[in-house]
């Protein structure tokens, strides 16, 4: 069957191993220091290892190849079932986030992978005519409906400048400088430590020189909007 598959430039790759680790169905291996794909039947034409790559080596092409078949965990195997039963068996809850995911997968943005800001690329499909979203790490989770007031139509990166221990503004400048982003927009919690995100983005956006609208929203700790 024609479908869509990662293709891998060889004189491109770098051998590095970052798709090898994203690539949940094992389609990919690093042989003779360079990254393969191993097995066209295991790769979902998802594309989840291409914004990972530093040297730009993985694309799309659209090929003769086997249907995908999604490789059995260990513990699929031990059960002795197929897990694609399993899954439909799954009632999907009735939740504004199931909805808002399945819109942005059916369209191009899909591959949102990785989402923490000390493991994004500097430059992915991802960020073309993004709105980007700065998100704290914990503002997901204290706020309710955080999917509907934030998430639909944005591009998504999170951290927690107390955990990373580390200023974002730097690699932000280079992310917002190099790619065609329309917008950024950052939510962070009221407790001072979240104040870094803030100030990062901010910098970031000035460092840049590009005139970006910056909107700032701050949660209580209770997860509502102050």
């Amino acid at each position: 069957m024609i479908r869509k598959i990662i293709k891998i430039e060889d004189e491109k790759c770098d051998g590095c191993g970052l798709c090898v680790n994203v690539c949940h169905e094992g389609a990919i291996a690093i042989i003779d220091g360079k990254a393969k794909l191993v097995r066209d039947d295991y790769c979902d034409g998802l594309g989840n290892c291409l914004p990972v790559c530093p040297a730009g080596a993985i694309s799309f092409e659209e090929r003769e190849a086997p249907p995908f078949m999604r490789r059995a965990s260990s513990s699929d195997e031990a059960a002795g079932g197929n897990p694609a039963d399993a899954c439909d068996q799954i009632e999907e809850p009735a939740c504004a986030c199931v909805e808002i995911y399945n819109e942005v997968s059916a369209g191009a943005h899909r591959r949102w992978w990785p989402i923490q800001i000390k493991l994004v690329p500097l430059s992915a499909p991802f960020y073309n005519d993004a709105d980007l979203l700065i998100a704290a790490d914990c503002s997901a989770f204290v706020c309710k409906g955080f999917c509907q007031l934030f998430l639909k139509d944005k591009t998504v990166v999170i951290g927690c400048p107390k955990l990373d221990n580390i200023d974002y503004s730097g690699k932000l400048t280079k992310i917002i400088a190099a790619n065609k982003i329309k917008s950024v927009t950052v939510i962070r919690m009221e407790v001072p430590c979240c104040s870094g995100i803030e100030h990062a983005a901010a910098a970031a956006v000035k460092a840049s020189g590009k005139q970006l609208p910056l909107q700032v929203h701050i949660l209580s700790i209770e997860g509502t909007l102050i």
